[in-house]
């Protein structure tokens, strides 16, 4: 509805009004499961769930708190309430009991490592939906232009939907790259720990691979955006397979239950 509906002013205000509460609310939730279980909430999916979920949120909070407008609520908010709604679904419920954590998560390197990836995904994720959102919109576009386009008042019916896209363009973009940089940070992070904890820098376990293919997935994104030719429509397009590829990294390899990171995946039951 805000990108759709750009007149409803009071719509925008109450999304941000709204995220700000879900911001402090999520935050205070993680604060007090890390004071109660004695290490930060990131041992098991709900854990990082609830996580991605603040991440989000913060990710909103950023222009919010600077006076920046932006839409970036219109992705936002949808991927909080959806994450957010998964972790505390029946799906879920036996983790969410805080438990001792396993030893191979027992390291000053748990903060480091998996916040970082976590606000990676959170970050390539919205980035991605931006993009995403810049496909329909040009595509939409495009063909009002074809269908209106010996009418004397196409300039100022497109002028607005033109400005949006530059918008998404640059959003996604500026997305996109934090969220490259906070990828390599949890994938370098989490090299060392690996090292530490089991002998090597890189196993190509199931996780680390994907981790890879989407750092490189990423990486050509960056790559697109240095050339003119290559930017808008082909730079969304590497944008949005990528939004495939992290959820196969972060969700789709826990339902294998396989490899070194295997303490954080999940089951499915049936009675």
């Amino acid at each position: 509805m805000t990108l759709l509906v750009h007149e409803i002013v009071g719509l925008a205000d109450s999304s941000e009004k709204g995220m700000l509460v879900t911001f402090f609310c999520i935050t205070g939730l993680l604060v007090t499961r890390w004071i109660f279980s004695g290490h930060l909430p990131l041992s098991n999916l709900y854990e990082s769930f609830m996580f991605l979920s603040w991440s989000f949120s913060i990710i909103q909070m950023v222009p919010y708190f600077s006076n920046h407008k932006n839409n970036l609520s219109a992705i936002t908010a949808p991927s909080a309430i959806f994450t957010q709604g998964f972790a505390t679904s029946g799906l879920l419920t036996e983790m969410h009991q805080s438990t001792i954590l396993v030893p191979a998560l027992q390291s000053q390197w748990l903060m480091m490592h998996v916040s970082m990836m976590i606000l990676s995904y959170a970050a390539l994720l919205c980035g991605s939906l931006l993009s995403v959102a810049l496909l329909v919109k040009i595509l939409y576009v495009n063909e009002r232009i074809n269908f209106l386009q010996n009418t004397s008042f196409l300039l100022f019916r497109n002028y607005h939907r033109h400005q949006l896209i530059q918008q998404l363009d640059r959003w996604s973009y500026r997305v996109i790259s934090l969220g490259f940089i906070f990828l390599t940070i949890g994938i370098l992070s989490g090299a060392v720990w690996a090292n530490e904890a089991w002998g090597s820098y890189w196993s190509w376990d199931p996780k680390e691979t994907w981790a890879f293919i989407t750092w490189t997935i990423f990486a050509i994104y960056l790559h697109t955006r240095t050339n003119k030719n290559l930017q808008g429509t082909n730079s969304a397009i590497v944008a949005s397979i990528g939004f495939l590829i992290i959820w196969v990294c972060y969700f789709g390899v826990n339902l294998l239950g396989v490899g070194l990171h295997s303490y954080g995946s999940f089951t499915l039951t049936s009675n």
